[in-house]
């Protein structure tokens, strides 16, 4: 059985041989479409070495980065992810709490809601934050981005604006813009996003 994570900022759940299978799916996906480590971290918009510590661990990989990864390289988020090429091309459930585990960047657990699914045009994503933890740094991802809270507060941060969200509250906006999601309160909060490309 693996060893689970030693890293601090890892998924409770997910040991340090899955990342370290991600570091290696994300170094072989950007060598086989033809990019040097220095021009594909110029693409993403992230500081060459950050990205060189994406490739040699795979921890703390936004999933925003993930998703313009594939985009890029042309392969669906989930084989990123995986390792698994996604084959699904109608519907797929997803049982609740049986999302895959999506790495995790300070601030946020990802749970993938269409993991097997093949040529998604759309992310789903169900996000828990926890309180106490360091906030998510302002971030940006091409596209499009719906988030919907299920149980307790978020604090939506742009740039110069904050909206506080409650369960059953919902914004949809622009990824271009600079955001992240915070917990508000004493209790974990826990919303969907929908993330287009």
């Amino acid at each position: 059985m693996p060893e689970k994570s030693k890293h601090p900022l890892a998924v409770a759940d997910v040991s340090d041989d899955r990342f370290a299978d991600l570091a290696e799916r994300i170094a072989g996906i950007r060598d086989a479409s033809g990019y040097s480590q220095e021009t594909f971290a110029d693409m993403l918009g992230v500081s060459r070495e950050a990205y060189k510590q994406y490739e040699e661990t795979g921890y703390d990989v936004p999933a925003s980065l993930l998703m313009q990864i594939a985009r890029i390289c042309k392969i669906d988020m989930a084989e990123l992810i995986t390792g698994e090429e996604p084959h699904i091309t109608h519907v797929q459930i997803v049982r609740g709490g049986e999302g895959k585990s999506v790495g995790r960047l300070p601030g946020y657990h990802y749970q993938d809601l269409a993991f097997k699914y093949s040529d998604k045009e759309m992310q789903p994503l169900y996000v828990t934050l926890l309180p106490g933890e360091e906030p998510a740094e302002l971030a940006s991802h091409p596209g499009q981005e719906f988030d919907y809270v299920t149980k307790g507060v978020v604090n939506l941060v742009f740039e110069h604006r904050q909206i506080e969200l409650r369960a059953g509250d919902s914004a949809y906006f622009d990824g271009n813009l600079l955001h992240a999601e915070r917990c508000l309160g004493d209790e974990a909060a826990e919303f969907i996003a929908v993330i287009t490309d």
